[in-house]
């Protein structure tokens, strides 16, 4: 089987997902990335030699090369990563979020079509999407599959777009597609500017921890080993053409989230859990910052049998262990236009 991966440089999903390749050796992979600023190759290092991966540093909107290195490769899966996912990121320059989520599928889905030229049997589109299409929830209810589209930011838009031309090129070419829509993934590997990374890198430095609002917003978690199980599953015994929800079933506000990674650091390096929690900054809220998400899980369970097995508790002592025992990993992603963005973003919170 050859399988083609997007993102595998920035992707956590990605990133656990390749670590197949010394799994299964009599499989061929070829990851595809452009290597932007969350991308680093160091995430792939421990395989990076191994016989049965590839490498190839291209950018999805671009078309011709997307197309000529399908071309060449002529997967039969597919699973597609690769977005700008950073909401915050997308408020400030809404068009790179086009261009990258909207375009760049689009020129997978067509490169698929031509490459497989209408022998689909045994092939697979993957396409990896986000609860965030769905809009917010109040106190109540849960997101499922059969839920109409409510994005609220450039980023989950730009998403939802996505899985519509996945679904398009579905209906209307027959491209062998399926679709999951996850929730918050975490764990090693993440870059630095999501929340709980960030949480981690500032209270294991003593700088303050952005919280934005008063911090009671709602997620729901997904270990990322959980959700490459899951996305396994999906590729393997999926229906085409179905969507499937992925959660985590570990609902927290974003305070308690920050509250948890104040307890494991302070467990791990030994530091009175009151000066880490003295840490935390509340700033003002983000515009359109969704209330609450949740997933129910009920249809990958009845018809895949996934369930997630890495509690929360659980998943985040690894993560923080991890981030706490790899900080050169860390000064490889944080570059100068990273420190730049942060800056920007949150004033002098990191430098403080």
């Amino acid at each position: 089987m050859r399988i083609l991966v997007t993102g595998g440089c920035g992707f956590i999903g990605a990133n656990f997902l390749l670590k197949k390749v010394q799994q299964f050796s009599d499989s061929q992979f070829l990851n595809l990335d452009a290597l932007t600023y969350a991308g680093n190759p160091l995430s792939l290092r421990d395989i990076e030699s191994a016989p049965n991966y590839q490498f190839a540093h291209v950018d999805l909107a671009d078309y011709e090369s997307v197309r000529q290195i399908v071309s060449e490769f002529k997967p039969d899966v597919i699973v597609h990563f690769a977005a700008e996912t950073h909401v915050d990121r997308s408020l400030k320059s809404p068009l790179s979020f086009l261009r990258s989520n909207v375009d760049g599928t689009t020129h997978l889905l067509e490169a698929a079509r031509e490459c497989w030229d209408g022998n689909y049997a045994g092939k697979v589109f993957m396409h990896v999407s986000t609860d965030e299409v769905y809009g917010e929830l109040g106190h109540t209810g849960k997101f499922h599959e059969e839920l109409p589209y409510r994005p609220s930011s450039p980023y989950s838009a730009s998403k939802a777009a996505s899985d519509h031309m996945v679904n398009a090129w579905f209906k209307s070419f027959g491209l062998p597609t399926k679709i999951t829509n996850c929730s918050n993934n975490y764990g090693p590997l993440q870059f630095p500017e999501k929340l709980i990374p960030l949480m981690i890198r500032n209270a294991s430095t003593g700088k303050p921890l952005p919280v934005y609002g008063d911090g009671s917003n709602v997620r729901d978690w997904l270990y990322v080993g959980d959700h490459v199980e899951a996305i396994w599953q999906v590729m393997e015994k999926g229906k085409l053409g179905e969507t499937y929800c992925i959660g985590g079933e570990s609902e927290r506000t974003n305070l308690d989230v920050v509250k948890a990674i104040c307890r494991s650091v302070s467990e791990l390096m030994n530091q009175p859990m009151e000066s880490l929690e003295r840490l935390i900054t509340f700033v003002t809220d983000r515009p359109g910052h969704d209330f609450r998400y949740a997933i129910d899980t009920s249809k990958i369970k009845s018809e895949l049998g996934w369930q997630p097995t890495v509690t929360f508790e659980e998943g985040l002592h690894q993560t923080v262990k991890w981030y706490l025992e790899n900080p050169g990993w860390i000064d490889s992603v944080t570059s100068g236009e990273y420190l730049r963005w942060v800056e920007e973003h949150y004033g002098a919170t990191e430098h403080a």
